[in-house]
């Protein structure tokens, strides 16, 4: 027994081969006994590490979702002997706890809704669920840019993200089969059961795997950033903490007077403060990729489409985007760096305008490949300008 305990490389190993056994369908019950010591004994850290080898090995993260929730069913109560620090208040990752709380408590009210047979009251508990929104998007822009530059196993959080994903999805087609229904159908009762299994799930993957690696890998200063870059965002039930005198940007207290940088060109020059405030105020969300893929800088428009947040500085495109779109845009940045694409273009519609996506690849005077310019507008109004505006007709 005492191998399971003090070889976490032989434990991780024997996790594995527990994990592809669910996943090839042999008899659960079989397996937990073959691997009963080292499940005994698994700990937060040897979760991730296993999932870390299951991607690594090919399977990908659409055949580990599938199969998640067995392995955790498996593991749930020897996870949760796990000893780990909690967050005071005051802490980052006090605050994204305290939202899985009162997540619990809606999802509560709604379980009681549905026994009733409420539809109506069901329906607009529904659109509370959505709230959950700034949670999910804390994670994916903020903790997770985090634990990518800390953990050596973070593509186990790329399947985190999709399940995000799915829950988003499960949402939605909820909301619209209750507008379209006036009475509960077989259908309903069976969108219902997926959004608790994934929500309810979602909160035990990261209670009892990712917050306590987190809170044992990341630091004080690192705590501090994340919380003080979650207000942007917001914040999901509760109401908005005290934001404290927490350090948001190392680099700024390096910075000269703005007043005495400038960016020449031919056609001009501006202070850094002028060319931030110009690139601010174009409304357009403007976010740059190197050469080797990496985020160096986005701007701040008054109007944001998409989240972003100074954790993503550094962090490599792929890992800000979910994995089922991953290979698109890694296709799009082969194209550019090949020279055979200078652009790709893309146009959704999200919370009632239309945006408008464009890529650039970027180059220099020799057709050098420098990165990638990422151009997100909303031109909702745009399209529905007809005739002409002049000038002198401006009031």
């Amino acid at each position: 027994m005492s191998e399971f305990i003090n070889n976490r490389k032989k434990r991780i190993e024997m996790l594995f081969e527990f994990s592809q056994g669910i996943l090839k369908g042999k008899d659960g019950s079989k397996l937990v006994e073959k691997y009963k010591d080292a499940l005994e004994h698994i700990t937060p850290h040897d979760m991730i590490a296993m999932e870390e080898k299951q991607l690594k090995s090919g399977i990908s993260p659409q055949q580990i979702k599938e199969k998640i929730e067995k392995v955790m069913n498996v593991i749930y109560d020897h996870l949760k002997k796990y000893e780990w620090e909690k967050p005071q208040e005051g802490h980052a990752l006090y605050y994204l706890m305290q939202e899985n709380r009162e997540l619990e408590k809606v999802l509560s009210n709604i379980k009681e809704s549905l026994k009733d047979r409420d539809y109506a009251k069901v329906t607009n508990q529904v659109e509370e669920l959505f709230f959950m929104e700034h949670h999910y998007v804390r994670k994916e822009n903020i903790l997770f840019p985090f634990l990518e530059k800390t953990w050596e196993n973070c593509r186990p959080l790329s399947v985190m993200w999709s399940i995000h994903d799915d829950i988003r999805m499960k949402l939605k087609a909820l909301k619209v089969t209750l507008a379209e229904n006036e009475d509960f159908s077989p259908e309903i009762f069976k969108l219902f059961g997926e959004v608790f299994f994934l929500m309810y799930g979602m909160i035990f993957k990261e209670e009892l795997v990712i917050y306590p690696v987190a809170m044992e890998t990341l630091t004080t200063i690192d705590w501090r950033k994340i919380h003080a870059q979650s207000f942007e965002i917001g914040f999901s039930y509760i109401t908005t903490p005290q934001k404290g005198n927490e350090i948001i940007s190392d680099s700024k207290n390096n910075l000269v007077d703005l007043a005495e940088i400038f960016f020449q060109t031919e056609t001009g020059s501006l202070s850094q403060q002028q060319l931030e405030l110009v690139l601010n105020t174009v409304p357009l969300d403007l976010t740059f990729i190197d050469e080797n893929d990496e985020v160096r800088y986005f701007s701040n428009p008054k109007d944001r489409f998409f989240p972003r947040s100074p954790a993503i500085i550094g962090r490599k495109v792929h890992k800000c985007h979910p994995p089922e779109s991953v290979h698109i845009v890694e296709k799009i940045l082969n194209a550019f760096k090949t020279g055979t694409k200078d652009e790709a273009s893309f146009h959704i519609q999200m919370k009632g305008k239309f945006i408008f996506i464009r890529y650039f690849a970027v180059r220099d005077e020799n057709d050098k490949y420098i990165g990638t310019l990422e151009i997100s507008q909303d031109i909702t109004e745009i399209k529905k300008i007809e005739g002409e505006m002049r000038l002198l007709d401006w009031e």
